[in-house]
């Protein structure tokens, strides 16, 4: 009888163990991302501009498999309309526009559908901001690999990209650079005095990046910077102070480079 009851409870523990191995197989296959597939983020930041908001209504986000004819070629890695005011995003601030998985392949463009209700904000008055075509395409080759992440930067220029039409009437006409985090740093510091104002420009030969220094703190932060030399120059709209420039400031890849406090002088 002794011998029955021991098999009887060796026979529900290896039946007990059987059934949570399912269980734990189970959950673990559904949480995993499958074979043949990697991860794409695509973030969003911005330069400065001369308005007081850029409101862009997203409504979806669509990659292009190369290959693919123009239509049936898209996949949907966000599909949540959202606002996004273009100049709440500097210095270190973002915006995820997606962050999914993704068949392992190459692609060749991102496209940004944009609804109605885009703004744009100037001397307090708000303002339709025609957009001529509903989807932003961006030509941009890139390769997902399987199990691996791809992470991109979608750095949006306001101040080449809003075009003031008629008197009230502005249209987008989108100047965004793409750069893959990968390949690409920042340079961050601080400028004092606060009172200066400043801007930050971030020069390697015919490209720049600029911000704006925190009013509050005289922070700033350029973002998606690839890796190379800069001329790093800050304008101060304080007419009191004179203008400074950093020359060879070096950017590596996802490091920051920071230059501290940059004091600039009285005239």
């Amino acid at each position: 009888m002794k011998q029955m009851k021991r098999n009887l409870m060796r026979t529900a523990l290896l039946f007990s163990f059987f059934t949570i191995s399912l269980f734990i197989f189970g959950c673990s296959d559904q949480s995993s991302p499958s074979s043949g597939q990697g991860q794409i983020m695509v973030t969003m930041v911005d330069s400065p501009a001369d308005f007081e908001h850029v409101n862009i209504v997203v409504t979806r986000v669509e990659v292009h498999k190369a290959g693919a004819d123009s239509t049936s070629g898209w996949t949907v890695i966000n599909n949540n309309s959202a606002t996004y005011d273009l100049l709440t995003l500097r210095n270190g601030a973002s915006a995820v526009l997606g962050n999914t998985t993704l068949d392992a392949g190459h692609y060749t463009q991102i496209r940004l559908i944009v609804g109605t209700g885009s703004t744009v904000v100037v001397n307090g008055m708000s303002f339709n901001l025609n957009v001529p075509s509903t989807g932003i395409k961006l030509n941009h080759e890139f390769d997902i690999m399987d199990g691996t992440l791809y992470a991109l930067t979608l750095d949006f220029n306001v101040d080449h990209s809003i075009h003031q039409t008629g008197n009230g009437q502005y249209m987008l006409v989108p100047t965004i650079r793409l750069v893959p985090v990968v390949t690409s740093g920042t340079i961050s510091g601080n400028v004092a005095p606060i009172s200066a104002a400043s801007s930050v420009f971030a020069i390697s030969g015919t490209d720049t990046v600029s911000t704006i220094a925190d009013a509050s703190t005289g922070a700033f932060k350029l973002m998606a910077l690839l890796q190379g030399t800069y001329t790093v120059k800050v304008v101060s709209k304080n007419v009191l102070y004179n203008d400074k420039t950093i020359a060879n400031v070096s950017v590596t890849a996802k490091q920051n480079t920071d230059l501290g406090t940059i004091n600039l002088t009285l005239k």
